[in-house]
């Protein structure tokens, strides 16, 4: 272990780090040395169970790769309402969220919101984003049009899912970097100890966007075979506070846009158990999410009597999702599998952002685009657990097929386009996507050892629809194969180590292939490229986990090599000439990187006399990445996180400090050429948290938190990088100051 990590940590390491790793090598034996009796209650929770490591339910160290959990506990202690805040506590895990300072036609920073997960390095839709197993919407950009992945209403999720690594062999195109899988309420939850109707309600204030929400879930179980579910959740807020000062019209504006965003969501499950052999799961999930924004940031600043003068700037986004699923189980006890799984499930998802620019005197400019992706889901998985004789050692096989159809629009109307352009305009043809696969997993395992071996065979196709295209449409079909292994070894009832080998790909999608884009008068025009092949990886990884009563440790090296990455509108021809020779873009297999990394997590607990119990939770995550094309870093790569918390817990009360590192990002850490201009190189930063909740009575629950208690002013680099950054607006790009949460949460 001493061995990886002085192997991963550079030279250079800030001074909050050594006595952060210290303590994580030095905490094992103090907690050793309690003479409190083991809790099993404890250990249990720890080897919780989760399905989607191997798309069944196991426990969570049984299985040779990264996984995280954060359980419903967790969200609700962390007052989390977005997946930005979800996650942000995982090593080597972000979610940009850059503030909305977007015109009309020119600028994406801030139009997609919760843009999407970045998992060691990786980001967009190299990372699968699952609702119950069920595959969620794409990010789109291009040119000033960004939609992000914000269809998650975290009000709805019971518990969260984390796999680091390629998820390809078993889940497909996407799972490149990891998946992360959202799982919803269930009506066992609410129903234990024999109750038939239960539920909870929950009312909160966030301060960091003056945020009010309320929620509730209800479930019942009139008999045996029939459990039901319905939750829902409302919510306002406004924009995100920042550090900023500057309140005035234009690019050096500071204080962020006002804002006002409203959402809401509803769940409805219902599970049927016509016998002890079959449970089937009927889910409607609906999503919306509605912004305002007033773009001061984009009025022309100091005001002029220029004709285009920008003197008023307004947008409004809107996105929604609708989901209905079947996810059907059955015990066959047949020579061929012991249980079978059907799912079915068909999704409907909508994002429209529409502009409008009050000019001067000339004409006023209006932009309004939306992009849709619905999408019919299948899937038939069997299992198997085989013997073998009396050697102690068994087989469990699960095999299955999996088909997704995807229907993707794009359609942009308005008023008043660019010259030489035209409305409405499509950047890529109504498009088809299709993908079958067929995979298998063998998990060979004994008391000591598991090992897995795994391959998944993929079919892909986008057929393209001419149909007000204006442009030829090419489609495209192609294949991978995905596969892997991974082993798994216990020293000791406490010890274990693993190690995984992963292949993953990401197809290229409707927009990549034929993205087409012409200003005859500017003289510049992208064009469709039949020949994309998929983004392909190969990734290794070493674990070691520690299990102890009181202790638990968790440490991850990995690396991974990745070649014909996609590389958006790359300029391939032309000398920029109007209609006579224009530049041409084009979506290239361009780019070859390298990505590499550690991790390491774990909580000490020291059991206090009268059933009291301290804790220190403590993680550290770093990642290094290259582009072996150019031999630049990666700037999707964050810079290294450290922190530390202390936990002290009664039966009725609880309180925690949080210490969270941050470290800065160098300038010899950043691709300066994917950055025109000016560029930022953030400095390093550490903040407090305080959190507390109160159970007022059993049933009766108050969590308050005062987030960046020092009120430390500090920049994240994933909202940072690519964004409209200079000397004058950086201040725009801040986290919020100090700010105070709080929810009261009531059982019933």
């Amino acid at each position: 272990m001493a061995l990886l990590a002085s192997r991963s940590i550079p030279p250079s390491r800030p001074r909050a780090l050594p006595w952060l790793i210290a303590l994580g090598f030095a905490l094992p034996g103090a907690v050793l040395a309690q003479s409190a009796a083991p809790s099993t209650q404890r250990v249990a929770a720890l080897n919780e169970i989760v399905v989607s490591g191997s798309r069944t339910e196991q426990p969570k160290d049984d299985l040779p790769a990264s996984i995280d959990v954060i359980d419903s506990q967790q969200l609700e202690q962390s007052q989390a309402q977005d997946m930005r805040e979800a996650v942000r506590d995982i090593p080597n895990v972000s979610v940009r969220r850059a503030p909305a300072r977007f015109g009309l036609a020119a600028g994406a920073t801030g139009r997609d919101g919760n843009a999407g997960i970045n998992i060691r390095g990786l980001d967009g839709n190299r990372v699968l984003i699952l609702v119950d197993g069920i595959r969620q919407p794409r990010s789109y950009v291009f040119s000033a049009n960004a939609f992000g992945r914000d269809y998650i209403d975290i009000g709805l999720v019971e518990r969260i899912e984390l796999i680091k690594g390629p998820a390809s062999a078993l889940y497909g195109s996407d799972g490149m970097a990891g998946l992360v899988n959202f799982i919803t309420r269930e009506p066992g939850s609410y129903l234990q100890g024999g109750k038939s109707f239960g539920g909870s309600a929950t009312i909160g204030y966030s301060g960091d966007d003056n945020g009010k929400y309320v929620g509730a879930t209800l479930a019942g179980r009139p008999s045996d075979a029939v459990e039901w579910l319905i939750s829902g959740k409302v919510g306002r807020n406004g924009e995100l506070k920042n550090r900023g000062d500057r309140a005035i019209a234009g690019d050096d504006r500071t204080v962020p846009n006002p804002e006002t965003d409203r959402d809401g969501a509803f769940l409805g499950k219902l599970i049927l158990r016509p016998n002890a052999d079959q449970k089937h799961t009927l889910s409607f999930e609906h999503v919306q999410k509605h912004s305002d924004y007033d773009l001061l940031s984009g009025l022309t600043y100091p005001a002029n009597n220029v004709a285009t003068s920008v003197i008023g700037l307004n947008a409004r986004n809107e996105l929604k999702r609708d989901r209905l699923s079947w996810d059907g189980r059955l015990r066959l006890g047949a020579a061929l599998a012991d249980d079978l799984q059907a799912v079915a499930s068909y999704q409907k998802s909508s994002s429209r952002e529409y502009a409008f620019e009050d000019r001067r005197s000339a004409a006023d400019r209006v932009r309004d685009t939306v992009y849709d992706e619905n999408t019919l889901q299948l899937g038939l998985q069997a299992g198997k657990t085989l013997r073998i004789g009396d050697t102690g050692w068994a087989h469990k096989i699960i095999y299955g097929v999996d088909y997704v159809r995807t229907n993707v629009e794009n359609l942009q109307t308005g008023l008043t386009p660019p010259a030489g352009e035209s409305f409405p305009l499509k950047r890529f043809p109504d498009t088809r996507e299709t993908s079958s696969a067929f995979y298998i997993q063998d998990e060979i395992f004994s008391d000591r050892w598991s090992i897995t071996p795994g391959v998944r065979f993929d079919r892909f196709k986008l057929a393209a629809d001419q149909a007000g295209f204006n442009a030829q449409a090419v489609s495209l079909k192609d294949s991978a194969v995905s596969p892997k292994l991974g082993v798994l070894y216990r020293f000791t009832p406490e010890w274990s180590a693993y190690g995984n080998y992963a292949r993953g790909f990401k197809a290229p999608n409707a927009f990549q292939v034929n993205n087409f884009f012409e200003n005859v008068t500017a003289g510049y025009k992208t064009i469709p490229n039949p020949d994309l092949k998929p983004e392909r990886s190969e990734n290794f990884e070493l674990g070691l986990r520690a299990r102890w009563a009181n202790f638990n440790f968790d440490a991850a090296a990995f690396t991974g090599d990745y070649k014909d990455f996609i590389e958006d509108n790359r300029q391939v021809g032309g000398r920029g000439i109007p209609r006579i020779d224009p530049l041409i873009f084009q979506s290239v297999n361009i780019a070859r990187a390298r990505i590499s990394g550690f991790e390491m997590k774990g909580e000490a607990n020291f059991p206090l006399a009268g059933g009291d119990l301290l804790s220190v939770p403590f993680a550290y995550g770093q990642t290094r990445g290259r582009d072996r094309t150019s031999g630049q870093p990666l700037n999707s790569v964050d810079p290294r996180k450290a922190s530390i918390g202390l936990k002290y817990q009664a039966p009725t009360w609880n309180v925690r400090v949080d210490a969270v590192y941050h470290a800065a990002k160098k300038l010899q850490d950043i691709d300066r050429s994917a950055l025109p201009g000016a560029y930022y190189a953030i400095p390093s930063a550490t903040t407090l948290d305080l959190s507390g909740q109160w159970r007022i009575r059993p049933d009766l629950r108050l969590n308050v938190a005062i987030v960046n208690l020092t009120n430390k002013k500090y920049w994240m680099w994933s909202d940072v990088r690519g964004g409209a950054v200079t000397a004058t607006n950086i201040d725009a790009f801040t986290q919020a100051g100090r700010h105070l949460n709080v929810s009261l949460v009531k059982d019933f």
